[in-house]
């Protein structure tokens, strides 16, 4: 049977991906350093991290329907979604270099720079990532097409998250050169300058195909009553919810376990045995290309911490890529649901068990560490990918069509749960008695062992006991998608 548009080139799955490579720049980060940089960079306590996280997260939260219902009703030569990718690249790159760049003063007015900047960068995060994430259900209608979209785009996406999470640090040490503040605005500065860059090629390479049905009136109130009576929806909207609390609380917590839990000699030892070597008076050229990178480990040992924990993001995150692309084989033999609830079931068992490691058993903590993307790498395409199909059949039983919005309660949910795992990690820290830049107390250890482990794994399991309630099975998403694809060809004819 015909698909409602031609398939989409490798150019323009390319060049859309890297719209997400330059998210990425911002969102890892946000995920594993905002809260270590606010606490240990600029000086605020994990309480007042906290607390920031979700007040400006959920204010945010509160945007996003707001550009959802404009992007759906912005009209121009280039689509309704594509233009808000273009309008918000410049801001965008500022944004993030504004949010790592500590200001000269200090006491409340630090707090209120930090509030200030970081609830503009989620604004414009706001304005360029939902626009950006819709575009994803109306550049194809084919199935396949779309799973193979998503799976390019976070390909690119886990680039750009190898870049963050293995070069961030090193790259912090070597520009900072004892400066942190200065390391992290410029380490910045250049993630900034390569999001720009990266979404004016994802806009220039995109095309909008799919469009609401002919005749479809403008209703801000159908439209919200539509996503709020989907079955499909509410069951999405609660598992990126609980997702993204994970990721918000593991993420931020796993810099502090690497930092202060995980025992130092036995990291050393362990990157050293893999062939990570401590700089020397004659590098050889394996050595200089490393400290470009600020991957050579210091003759003091202070780095250790920054290599280590980079070396482990690095691997991880090459797994992540493997899982990525074994993701539309696998829903295509079994199922989108089916892969993914498995995948999150499995990750959720995997972070719960990393807390039997011992802080000097990090050989353990690799292998747990490679089966975590092992798990979750799958997972993570196919995500927007049933966003996608939730879109598809609102208009399946509607015949209305709504994308922006519905990709806006999502994002909606994903904020509110950045901003109540960043929230929870921060409050709990200061509860068990964090300090920052010092030894911590065996409580405050304990805080940041249970924060990694046991307290992260609580949501993935909650968004794996939702995704029993996703009604979309691979039966009936291949009977939704044939039925919308007649119904376009006849409005076509």
């Amino acid at each position: 049977m015909a698909s409602p548009s031609p398939k989409l080139s490798f150019g323009e799955k390319f060049g859309y991906s890297l719209g997400d490579a330059a998210t990425n720049f911002f969102f890892q980060s946000m995920i594993l350093y905002q809260s270590k940089f606010y606490t240990d960079v600029m000086g605020i306590t994990a309480a007042t991290a906290g607390t920031l996280f979700l007040l400006v997260r959920l204010l945010d939260a509160v945007f996003d329907p707001m550009v959802g219902l404009m992007a759906d009703r912005t009209q121009s030569r280039w689509g309704k979604f594509r233009p808000w990718v273009l309008w918000t690249a410049l801001p965008f790159g500022i944004a993030l270099w504004l949010a790592y760049s500590v200001p000269s003063f200090d006491g409340g007015a630090k707090i209120a720079y930090a509030a200030l900047t970081y609830t503009f960068l989620m604004m414009i995060y706001s304005a360029n990532n939902l626009p950006y994430s819709a575009l994803n259900g109306v550049m194809t209608g084919d199935q396949a097409d779309r799973t193979s979209l998503a799976s390019f785009r976070f390909v690119s996406a886990m680039g750009a998250t190898l870049v963050v999470q293995g070069l961030t640090l090193p790259l912090v040490d070597k520009f900072g050169a004892g400066d942190v503040a200065k390391g992290w605005s410029t380490t910045f500065a250049i993630y900034g300058a390569l999001a720009v860059v990266f979404y004016i090629i994802a806009f220039a390479t995109s095309r909008e195909r799919i469009t609401p049905p002919p005749g479809q009136k403008s209703s801000i109130t159908q439209d919200i009553k539509d996503v709020f009576t989907s079955k499909p929806w509410l069951a999405m909207f609660l598992v990126t919810l609980f997702i993204f609390t994970t990721l918000a609380l593991r993420g931020s917590s796993m810099y502090y376990y690497f930092t202060y839990y995980v025992d130092k000699a036995a990291l050393l030892q362990f990157v050293q045995g893999i062939g990570f070597s401590q700089a020397t008076a004659s590098p050889g050229w394996g050595e200089t290309i490393a400290g470009w990178f600020g991957f050579v480990l210091a003759s003091d040992g202070h780095n250790t911490t920054s290599v280590g924990f980079s070396v482990f993001n690095m691997a991880g995150n090459i797994v992540t890529i493997i899982g990525v692309l074994l993701s539309k084989p696998l829903a295509l033999r079994f199922g989108k649901k089916a892969v993914f609830a498995t995948g999150v079931a499995a990750t959720a068992l995997i972070t719960a068990l990393i807390f039997i490691v011992k802080p000097d058993q990090i050989g353990l903590l690799f292998v747990l560490s490679l089966l975590w993307p092992a798990a979750y790498g799958p997972t993570i395409p196919l995500l927007w990918a049933m966003i996608a199909d939730v879109a598809d059949y609102s208009e399946w039983k509607t015949g209305r069509r709504a994308t922006g919005f519905v990709y806006a309660g999502i994002v909606f949910a994903l904020k509110a749960g950045l901003g109540l795992g960043g929230a929870i990690g921060g409050w709990l820290l200061s509860l068990y008695g964090y300090l920052p830049n010092q030894e911590q107390s065996a409580e405050a250890l304990s805080g940041i062992h249970f924060c990694a482990t046991l307290y992260a794994a609580v949501p993935f399991a909650l968004a794996a006991v939702c995704m029993l309630f996703y009604p979309l099975t691979k039966r009936e998403t291949e009977t939704m998608a044939d039925e919308l694809t007649a119904r376009r060809q006849a409005s076509a004819a």
